[in-house]
């Protein structure tokens, strides 16, 4: 057992390097480029020893045929010459006189494979002396192209490659070279001689093995430099990429250390003096964002107090309105509406100044999302009757409770339920809550007259609306959307939109079933745009019998 556990772990080891390797090349700028260093040099390695191996042995082939032709050449005229003198008459002399030439042959070409042929088709004479082969040219090694170009060519030398047998099955490179010789009589002969080529190969293997150390050794040496330079460069980038991660982390008194006054150096000194650059901004504009905040929680602090004194004395007028003339009386009834709208901006204000100040708490428990939307469209059922909006609620899912805070989420809820009714155009408003075991998805649909792009990339934009000019029926402050947001990314949420123009908009809230959960929000139940995008309006039947 603890054997097989001990080879399943070199396994997973030697598993591992492809995925290592693939991550070094990835993150490490020197692996890359002592890797790309070593590959370029291997190929040139490979290119010019391929090259001189070529080259080398094709030289000393050529060599060897040219030392081959000499040795046969000299060889072939010491025969001639031993036939040309000689003053045999007889079969028994000419076969003697032929063992002698065969003698000179091997002597004078240092060669024991030696063979002689009587070329057909001569008259026929009865003392021509019989063929004779050495063992090493038995077989067919003497190819019959090669007879017949030196049966033809009488003046001349002819060669060819051959493999020649060595012991057992094993053979050696050769080369024969062939030509004529004339006996006394006039009889003509193919005279060939063999050459043992092993020795050039040795050479040749010797050459290659050398070419392969060489370049193996010149490889290694190669990377060595590659990697010695490359780190002089790598180590100072590693370093500014470090120092560059940490400022973008928000450590503003990160610097890189300089030395000397190269490129590198030039580069740190404007990297640090960019740095101080940044952090002064950063500290003037948070400084700056630290008096607007205190200025804005501030002021609303100060308001509420007058502000609350106002609203009582607007309601004991607005109590007595039918008492006054109808001028003041309607004077009255602005002052109260105002004062409410006053009111709600004042509140919002002191949210959002909470949200900068990072003062936020969150009350969690667990509540059911659908009985809260279902509690929310009761209170704004007298508004969606009045604009002439049906409230649907579709909820397939996410009945089991969940954790959140009940104030916030309904704050988020009743304001895009209150957009879609100011913005409906008197269509159905459509509510969907679904979930699956991470996730909890709730959207809310109008079919009125929507956004471009541009402007539902604004939504959320404190203080802004797509029609600024348009009569609103609930008195918003530009503020809700921002704050839904805030509320949604404090539960660990996102709230997103889609709209188009002419065909209304759809806002979708995610909230994690469980606050903090350690696999976070996972994929959306419902999708962001409507299965109903491409149709000109709300299918009125789908919703028969479903109320809200």
């Amino acid at each position: 057992m603890p054997e097989d556990f001990f080879t399943a772990v070199r396994l997973r080891r030697w598993r591992g390097i492809p995925r290592r390797l693939v991550r070094s090349w990835r993150h490490s700028l020197q692996f890359r480029a002592v890797t790309i260093t070593m590959l370029l040099s291997a190929l040139a390695i490979m290119l010019s020893s391929g090259y001189m191996t070529i080259s080398i042995g094709s030289d000393l082939f050529q060599s060897r045929v040219s030392q081959a032709q000499s040795d046969t050449r000299r060889a072939l005229d010491n025969a001639q010459r031993t036939f040309d003198s000689s003053t045999a008459e007889s079969r028994v002399d000419f076969q003697a006189l032929m063992t002698t030439a065969r003698t000179d042959l091997s002597q004078a070409s240092g060669s024991a494979l030696v063979a002689a042929f009587r070329i057909p088709n001569q008259p026929f004479s009865a003392t021509a002396p019989q063929d004779f082969v050495s063992p090493g040219l038995q077989n067919g090694v003497i190819s019959d192209e090669l007879r017949r170009t030196v049966q033809k060519n009488p003046d001349g030398l002819w060669w060819q490659s051959t493999a020649l047998a060595a012991s057992g099955e094993h053979t050696d490179p050769g080369l024969i070279v062939g030509g004529q010789a004339r006996l006394p009589d006039g009889a003509a002969y193919e005279i060939y001689i063999g050459y043992d080529l092993s020795g050039t190969e040795e050479t040749l293997g010797f050459v290659q093995r050398s070419l392969l150390v060489g370049g193996l050794v010149l490889l290694l040496l190669v990377g060595g430099v590659a990697w010695a330079v490359v780190r002089l460069v790598a180590d100072p980038v590693k370093v500014a990429a470090q120092t560059s991660a940490k400022l973008a982390a928000g450590d503003l008194e990160v610097r890189i250390p300089v030395r000397g006054q190269d490129e590198l150096a030039t580069l740190g000194r404007s990297f640090n003096r960019m740095a101080d650059s940044m952090q002064g901004q950063i500290q003037k504009l948070a400084a700056l964002s630290s008096v607007q905040q205190r200025f804005v929680s501030d002021v609303s602090h100060e308001l509420r107090t007058p502000l609350t004194t106002i609203r009582l004395a607007g309601d004991v007028l607005y109590d007595q309105r039918e008492d006054f003339p109808p001028t003041t009386a309607r004077t009255v009834e602005l002052l109260n509406t105002q004062t409410k709208r006053f009111e709600l901006l004042l509140a919002d204000l002191l949210e959002i100044s909470r949200y900068d100040a990072g003062s936020i708490q969150l009350d969690l428990e667990p509540v059911s999302l659908p009985a809260l939307v279902r509690d929310c469209v009761e209170g704004m059922q007298q508004l969606a009757d009045q604009s002439g909006s049906r409230l649907v609620v579709l909820a397939p899912g996410g009945y089991g409770p969940i954790d959140i805070d009940p104030r916030r989420i309904r704050r988020i809820v009743n304001n895009l339920l209150g957009n879609a009714i100011e913005h409906g155009e008197g269509r159905p408003v459509v509510m969907t809550i679904d979930s699956t075991s991470s996730t909890v998805a709730l959207t809310v649909r109008d079919y009125g007259l929507g956004m471009s792009e541009t402007d539902a990339a604004r939504a959320f934009d404190r203080f802004w609306r797509a029609d600024p000019s348009r009569r609103r029926t609930i008195g918003g402050t530009g503020l809700g959307l921002a704050i839904a947001l805030e509320d949604a990314q404090l539960h660990g949420g996102t709230l997103a939109v889609w709209s188009r123009t002419g065909a209304g908009s759809n806002f979708r809230l995610l909230l994690p079933r469980h606050h903090e959960q350690e696999d976070g929000l996972g994929a959306s139940p419902l999708p962001l745009e409507p299965v109903d995008a491409g149709m000109d309006g709300p299918d009125e039947t789908a919703f028969e019998g479903i109320t809200a």
